[in-house]
């Protein structure tokens, strides 16, 4: 995601004949994409009001969501499948800690 955003809103191009950071210098000053633009894009991308205006709010969610999602998801958070077991083709249940847990009755 944030590799489209920066790439629809770059204010200046390369040529085949240069390298694609050559519109970037370590440690400059100004920035080399346009904030505006890429306001209006992610509000396309996603709905309108999910844009960000300021830089440092669209960066920080760029960097937390993936890691909230991950986190979720690594400790099986998804909402979807709470007290469910898993099955095995046969339809016999492969007991897992959590399974073990809800049966605890703590």
């Amino acid at each position: 995601m944030h590799g489209s955003l920066v790439t629809s809103s770059l204010i200046r191009e390369t040529t085949e004949n240069e390298s694609a950071n050559e519109g970037y210098r370590f440690g400059q000053e100004e920035e080399t994409y346009n904030i505006v633009a890429a306001h209006g894009y992610f509000g396309r991308l996603i709905f309108q009001y999910a844009s960000f205006n300021h830089s440092r709010s669209l960066h920080f969610f760029l960097a937390a969501w993936p890691v909230v999602g991950i986190s979720t998801m690594a400790f099986n958070l998804n909402g979807f499948n709470f007290n469910q077991s898993v099955v095995d083709s046969q339809g016999r249940v492969i007991n897992t800690w959590a399974d073990i847990i809800n049966r605890a009755n703590l």
